[in-house]
């Protein structure tokens, strides 16, 4: 029988959203934490260093694991994980002595989901016979951004018609997702990325030069991403002096939908584009972005320049894999797993180096969103030079 791999890539869609849910919902109950049970915001900070320090242990694990274990039975593990953690949220605070400590648990648990998902859903639909790969796999990371838009805007409809203090229904009711899609990943068609004993190793990775090419490309395209979108709602509020729905409703939901954007957009033209033409543009318009929001003296202009920003940094991550992957055809799973990192990297630095800015500049955000602009520089840069490199097939585009 012909295999059906749109049901694979309905699996991998479904597993984005679960990646959404899994990196927004918790945010949002931030302060209900602190006032149900008493956990100093000081704790509550330690959430997001939790969930984002246990997926790049994860993305480390799967570059050495996967492979041997199966891409099947880990990425089943993945929504088990991600169900686990997202239901348990609802029970174990109230069970444990210290809820804080549940709290953590939970949020451990559905991270190594989360994180395995990150790894695995972009080599399993790479390594389905579609065409024009790259289209598919932008479009596929799209679904991140449509969820994330989706899990702000549904959980504070819920918040508003039943009340924040039923949040533990809404989170069993964010765990079906996953736990749905077990069967999804369970049935569906799944082929590996190299043979048998064919993936490179972590080494032979290393003594390629597009490989750290492709790690800066990362580094660059996490770090333009989340420091704009994580400082955006902080952002407009602070800094261009809009109230605190604007600001979160403007900045992180508005981020994320031109980011989705620009995914579905390179998803559905995408193979009548050239790839790297597409995300030099980009980088430039980034640039552009970050300057428009720290130079800015008018609050319209800078968030235009907020929101835009997601636009601009949409193809980055699923532009870099689609660029690195049939470029080094047999970096496996290891190759998938050590991008990823590279983006978590890029994703934990960019945000706390404009914090840190912001507070040498005497919480001057705008001052801290200027030094973002490094970023898409650096990532143009990159490209541009990956470019000349392979201009005219003169050159091995791995050398």
């Amino acid at each position: 029988m012909q295999k059906n791999y749109r049901r694979t890539l309905l699996a991998c869609y479904l597993a984005f959203i679960t990646q959404a849910i899994t990196a927004n919902f918790a945010p949002l109950l931030f302060l209900k934490f602190h006032t149900d049970y008493g956990i100093p915001l000081g704790q509550i900070a330690l959430i997001p260093t939790a969930f984002f320090l246990t997926q790049l242990l994860i993305d480390v694990f799967c570059a050495r694991f996967v492979d041997a274990i199966g891409y099947r039975r880990s990425v089943v593990a993945s929504e088990i994980a991600c169900g686990l953690g997202l239901a348990g949220l609802a029970v174990l605070p109230g069970l444990l002595a210290d809820p804080f400590a549940g709290i953590m648990v939970c949020v451990v648990v559905y991270a190594v989901g989360s994180g395995l998902i990150e790894v695995l859903a972009s080599p399993i639909v790479e390594a389905c016979p579609f065409e024009h790969k790259d289209a598919v796999m932008s479009l596929l990371h799209s679904f991140y951004c449509w969820g994330s838009v989706g899990v702000i805007l549904l959980s504070n409809l819920f918040f508003a018609v039943f009340g924040i203090e039923n949040w533990r229904i809404l989170a069993c009711v964010w765990a079906l997702v996953p736990l749905y899609n077990i069967y999804n990943f369970a049935t569906c068609p799944i082929e590996r990325l190299t043979g048998e004993g064919q993936a490179m190793t972590i080494g032979g990775l290393f003594r390629k030069p597009l490989f750290w090419l492709a790690i800066l490309l990362m580094v660059c395209a996490g770090a333009s991403e989340l420091a704009m979108a994580q400082w955006a709602s902080a952002f407009t509020e602070a800094a261009l002096g809009f109230t605190k729905t604007v600001g979160d409703l403007a900045g992180p939901c508005l981020f994320a939908v031109t980011m989705g954007i620009s995914r579905v957009i390179y998803g559905k033209y995408g193979a009548k584009m050239n790839l790297l033409k597409f995300m030099i543009g980009s980088g430039v318009l980034c640039l552009c972005c970050y300057l428009l929001a720290s130079l800015s003296s008018s609050p319209v202009l800078g968030l235009i320049g907020c929101v835009c920003c997601g636009f601009s940094v949409g193809i980055m991550w699923p532009g870099t894999i689609s660029i690195t992957s049939p470029r080094l055809p047999q970096g496996g799973t290891a190759l998938f797993a050590m991008l990823a990192m590279a983006g978590d990297l890029g994703g934990a630095f960019g945000p706390s180096l404009v914090g840190a800015v912001t507070q040498q500049a005497g919480e001057n955000l705008q001052a801290g969103m200027l030094v973002g602009c490094l970023f898409p520089l650096v990532m143009v840069a990159a490209l541009v030079l990956l470019r000349r490199k392979t201009a005219g097939g003169k050159r091995d585009p791995q050398d």
